[in-house]
């Protein structure tokens, strides 16, 4: 079958074929699909049924189960297309048999690739038709015809422009639709491309407006429904996109209107950042608090002890080593409260480029609902900006978007470092109880 996008494959031309004998004129009036079904039909020669044999056997046994379109229920159906316009061109027994033949095995390559499975359709055909005593010239006309059916291939006989209109007969189907899906289906599995359903759509409808049915017996044959299937793809198409818009339209329908639920996210979020802020606020306090009163205790006793004695070694009893927890106890306190301090100091998101470059005030980095934005600017452009952000709707909810960011940014440095300060603290006193013990036994 002839695909619908474009695979780049090196390959001689196809050889000349001999020409079959003239088609009859097409009839008056195009017959429906059921009188067409109704008219008489090719019959298989003794090599055709036997073709048919060995073909159903190949892919029921070998046919990868991902070729969802290019299956034996496609070949059966462009076989039986073949039978049909056969009798409609007055192609002699001979042209027919060849017909058939190139039918069943146009799509054998499968089997072994996709791109350009038609050259290897004829490669796998040849030698089946030389070993059933076809001549040379016999399995070069067949092979043209199966080479015919490549996306690219020009056809230049009667039987090749036969066998293409047959093999693309599914587009004048009634069922055309559900076969595009199968191909659709067969490319993501096969070739991993994914379309969405008005890609696809629009796809198709590009493809059949492209597509025209050569032979005299095909136009006579598939131009009435053909016509009609693609008026159908017509409206198939705009119902997708109009599906695909009214997605679109509820999707973003929250930012062209204020709703309740996007306010209760923006109120919760809010919310639980003056939490997060105010309990880090708490915790830092606590420990500024007990590192405040270690680091005074310990400085007032040393001060006190040295200025009796001028010298540590009463406060130690005699035991130098006692120094090392003291020191270690007086720089865990020391760390600890530092990094408290960090955390707890008020932290303000500004940008200094803002005085510089007032005019772009209504960047999507800037939050001019926040103090530490705004006054960076003048009145006026203050004015100008809040001004834009009320005329468009999305501008406050940037702003609201951007304000939440960085009270994120915030918070995140503020836990960072009061994460370090208690663990600064932790590790500390186990140091300093680990070396109290080591002191009290180097003592004793």
């Amino acid at each position: 079958m002839k695909e619908t996008t474009p695979y780049s494959v090196e390959t001689a031309a196809p050889a000349e074929s001999v020409e079959p004998r003239t088609p009859a004129p097409p009839a008056a009036s195009e017959p429906s699909p059921a009188e067409a079904d109704k008219q008489p039909k090719a019959k298989a020669s003794p090599l055709v049924k036997e073709a048919q044999a060995y073909v159903t056997d190949l892919f029921t046994k070998e046919l990868s189960a991902k070729l969802t379109y290019h299956s034996l229920r496609h070949t059966e159906a462009v076989v039986k297309e073949c039978r049909s316009l056969a009798p409609a061109a007055n192609l002699s027994p001979d042209d027919t048999e060849a017909l058939l033949l190139a039918a069943w095995f146009h799509d054998v390559g499968y089997l072994d690739v996709y791109d350009g499975h038609e050259f290897r359709s004829a490669e796998r055909a040849a030698p089946w038709l030389a070993e059933h005593g076809v001549a040379p010239g016999r399995v070069q006309l067949i092979n043209d015809l199966i080479k015919a059916t490549h996306r690219d291939a020009t056809p230049t006989t009667e039987l090749q422009r036969l066998l293409v209109d047959a093999d693309m007969s599914n587009l004048a189907s009634e069922d055309f639709q559900a076969s595009a899906e199968l191909l659709r289906t067969e490319w993501e599995l096969v070739l991993g491309k994914s379309y969405s359903s008005p890609e696809w759509a629009e796809q198709q409808l590009d493809f059949m407006l492209a597509h025209k049915y050569q032979s005299t017996a095909g136009k006579a044959r598939y131009r009435k429904a053909f016509k009609a299937n693609v008026a159908r793809q017509h409206d198939e198409l705009k119902k997708t996109k109009k599906k695909g818009k009214k997605k679109a339209q509820a999707q973003n329908e929250t930012f062209a209107e204020p709703k309740r639920g996007i306010e209760t996210m923006f109120r919760t979020m809010y919310g639980n950042h003056m939490k997060l802020s105010d309990m880090a606020d708490k915790k830092a306090s606590m420990m500024i608090q007990l590192n405040a009163v270690l680091i005074s205790v310990i400085i007032t006793y040393l001060g006190a002890k040295m200025g009796k004695t001028g010298a540590l070694a009463p406060l130690m009893g005699n035991n130098p080593v006692l120094s090392i927890p003291v020191s270690i106890l007086l720089a865990t306190a020391l760390g600890s409260v530092t990094t408290a301090i960090l955390s707890a100091q008020p932290d303000v998101t500004a940008f200094k480029w803002l005085k510089k470059s007032p005019q772009i005030a209504t960047n999507r980095r800037v939050n001019l609902l926040f103090f530490g934005n705004f006054t960076k600017l003048s009145l006026d452009n203050f004015q100008g900006g809040m001004r834009e952000i009320m005329r468009q709707k999305e501008a406050i909810y940037t702003n609201m978007i951007t304000d939440v960011y960085y009270l994120g940014e915030v918070l995140s440095r503020k836990y960072n470092l009061l994460r370090t300060s208690y663990t600064i603290f932790m590790v500390g006193l186990i140091l300093t109880a680990l070396s109290f013990a080591i002191a009290l036994l180097y003592k004793s």
